[in-house]
């Protein structure tokens, strides 16, 4: 368990994009208040080391006791090898040159623990979506909790709840195979398939790089024009592609139909997890590009129509009882980090 007291942690929340860097302490209500932050680019680091270091560094006065970094990424024995990112975190090694505990998780396991400590009526932590009927289910507290995150990568995670306490553990769902829907999803999924050993997954339309490869799909396929400003995204780096594509979703076609999709098949893959994982806790929808996106998901009811559509009764009433929740607070997976200690298997 986290001991309850006044001393300083260091967490981390290391994605394919971003490396977010934090010092919370215990405010004395089981809960965590934050002293300061720090993001850094996780492309252009080494390893962990030098940005804690770094970060510790810009403030000598204030020294963590313990830390529980998390990275986007299967933590195996004392390492993380982050999917998106070409170097990995080594437990042992940050233990022996920082001088205090190290603890490693998933990043979906520290986001899984931050959903607990969300306030569900307060708007800026989180938005209920309404369904088509209008109706804003509760969240059962004793329920299975879904988190489902679009970053670099895509992500699952989920909260068991358990007589000794929540219980939150990870899993590969963002690579279930990439839904189909219509006559535009199955010639992406063709598309997509030409340069693969194997079927699409998931994580492949719903991502930053996903986004991205939606974008080239519908101009390769000439479904949309080919706009001045379309080339100009096509000229960027590829890590700077899914931020500009959003940021012209409503001047550029291209952009607009991109993001669209982006959001429906985003809805098909909770759908499916819906079906597996029955979240009468709630599912919630977490990671950089839903919190940064919350219009495209809202508009028109676009998510809740393509996710309450299924192909048998049941999983209609299944989607359409299941609370979703759209999460606002970009630091949840840093909060959810120093809690994790208490709440991983």
């Amino acid at each position: 368990m986290v001991a309850i007291d006044d001393s300083p942690v260091l967490v981390a929340d290391v994605g394919g994009t971003n490396l977010n860097l934090a010092l919370l302490v215990p405010d004395g209500s089981r809960r965590f208040r934050l002293l300061r932050k720090a993001r850094f680019s996780t492309q252009e680091e080494q390893s962990l080391l030098g940005p804690i270091q770094r970060f510790l560094g810009s403030d000598p006065s204030v020294r963590p006791v313990r830390a529980c970094l998390s990275g986007a990424g299967p933590v195996l024995g004392r390492r993380i090898h982050l999917t998106n990112a070409p170097w990995d975190i080594d437990g042992v090694a940050l233990e022996q040159d920082l001088h205090f505990p190290v603890q490693l998780v998933n990043d979906f396991i520290a986001l899984s623990c931050g959903v607990l400590q969300l306030d569900l009526a307060d708007p800026d932590q989180v938005t209920a979506l309404a369904h088509g009927d209008t109706s804003l289910p509760a969240a059962d507290p004793g329920g299975l909790v879904l988190v489902v995150g679009a970053g670099t990568g895509l992500g699952v995670g989920f909260v068991v709840r358990t007589p000794a306490g929540p219980r939150a553990f990870p899993s590969e769902g963002g690579h279930i195979g990439l839904p189909l829907f219509n006559e535009t999803t199955l010639a992406l999924w063709q598309y997509l398939e030409k340069e693969l050993p194997g079927p699409p997954g998931a994580e492949l339309a719903v991502s930053g790089q996903g986004l991205a490869l939606l974008f080239r799909f519908l101009l390769d396929s000439q479904r949309v024009p080919r706009t001045p400003s379309a080339s100009a995204i096509l000229a960027l780096p590829a890590t700077d592609q899914p931020a500009a594509i959003s940021a012209q979703a409503a001047s550029d076609p291209a952009c607009g139909r991109a993001m669209a999709m982006f959001v429906e098949l985003y809805a098909r893959v909770c759908a499916e997890l819906c079906a597996v994982f029955l979240p009468t806790g709630g599912l919630f929808l977490a990671g950089g590009i839903a919190s940064k996106n919350a219009q495209h998901f809202l508009e028109s009811g676009r998510f809740m129509a393509r996710f309450e559509r299924n192909y048998r009764a049941h999983l209609n009433e299944l989607t359409r009882t299941t609370p979703v929740f759209l999460v606002r607070d970009y630091d949840l997976s840093l909060y959810g980090a120093a809690h994790a200690l208490s709440c991983v298997n």
